[in-house]
């Protein structure tokens, strides 16, 4: 949702995506250090301006309460994503929320208590999560995105696919 027009990170995203084999697409909120808050419907906004509507199996998205302290887009993505898909307006079957957390800044990146869902990745594919933050992105092996990517990956499904399924 945001840093079409950095051109740094613009430029590098597209690199990952060429080299996943995958497409996608930049929006350009704000996503400056100050982080200002956004109204959510900005971020609605931007979200369906970019999306297909394919109505695909599965959405992933950040969670509402951010995976490590304070990242406001983080939280206000997750809030938007999931009152555009409880309206309606994002279609899937399932939407989660990514299930990590750093208690409040005083640890390291892991696997937050509610996750429902979470699987280590084969060394292989996790070995090319990293190569892509520090090759592509050029990421210290010390930096905090380095050692956020974790070799679990975790999610919390969302509490009405519970309903949906019962």
């Amino acid at each position: 949702l945001c840093r079409r027009s950095d051109p740094d990170r613009a430029p590098k995203f597209r690199r990952v995506l060429e080299q996943l084999g995958a497409t996608g697409c930049l929006g350009d909120l704000d996503d400056g250090p100050e982080q200002t808050p956004l109204a959510i419907a900005a971020v609605e906004a931007e979200i369906l301006a970019l999306t297909d509507r394919s109505a695909p199996d599965l959405i992933l998205t950040h969670s509402t309460a951010g995976e490590y302290t304070r990242h406001r887009r983080h939280e206000e993505t997750a809030q938007a994503v999931l009152a555009l898909w409880t309206a309606g307006h994002l279609k899937s079957r399932e939407l989660w929320n990514f299930a990590y957390t750093d208690d409040g800044g005083s640890a390291a990146v892991h696997t937050a208590a509610n996750a429902d869902i979470i699987t280590a990745l084969p060394a292989g594919i996790w070995a090319r999560k990293q190569a892509l933050i520090s090759g592509i992105y050029g990421f210290e092996p010390d930096s905090f995105e380095m050692r956020a990517a974790l070799q679990q990956e975790a999610f919390q499904r969302n509490p009405a696919n519970q309903k949906e399924m019962q």
